[in-house]
């Protein structure tokens, strides 16, 4: 089973979030015990200004056992495709092309995505299966 792992599930653990803290580790442990874990090209950028290095952040993501696996041409467009259907829906400017590339990635090269948005993705990505921390 390959997991791909949103930011805010991976802020709440290397920023040791009090709110979601627990509930985000048990999710890791849980999905890192069923296979792999991966991120995106999105997910990288959005982690990396909460390191003081670039090595500090690519060690943090070696300790869980994440693979960076980039999005790819695929996956970009059928973000770009479900973010227009989005727009065209009536959807505002509440979730941008990044919320959009990362579930186009996981839909592309995983089995299944791990994050705390769940409603929306699966609003807009029909078929996939979608994990939220409990």
């Amino acid at each position: 089973m390959i997991t791909a792992v949103d930011t805010s599930v991976l802020l709440d653990v290397f920023a040791a979030d009090p709110a979601h803290l627990a509930t985000s580790q048990r999710a890791l442990r849980r999905v890192i015990h069923e296979g792999a874990i991966i991120v995106c090209d999105v997910v990288l950028a959005e982690l990396r200004p909460w390191f003081a290095t670039r090595e500090a952040c690519l060690e943090a993501l070696e300790t869980l056992g994440a693979t960076f696996v980039p999005a790819g041409r695929d996956a970009a467009l059928l973000a770009g495709e479900a973010w227009r259907a989005y727009r065209r829906g009536g959807g505002k400017r509440d979730h941008l092309i990044p919320d959009f590339l990362v579930a186009a990635h996981a839909k592309h090269h995983a089995d299944r995505l791990l994050t705390r948005d769940r409603g929306f993705y699966r609003r807009w990505f029909k078929g996939l299966s979608v994990m939220e921390p409990a």
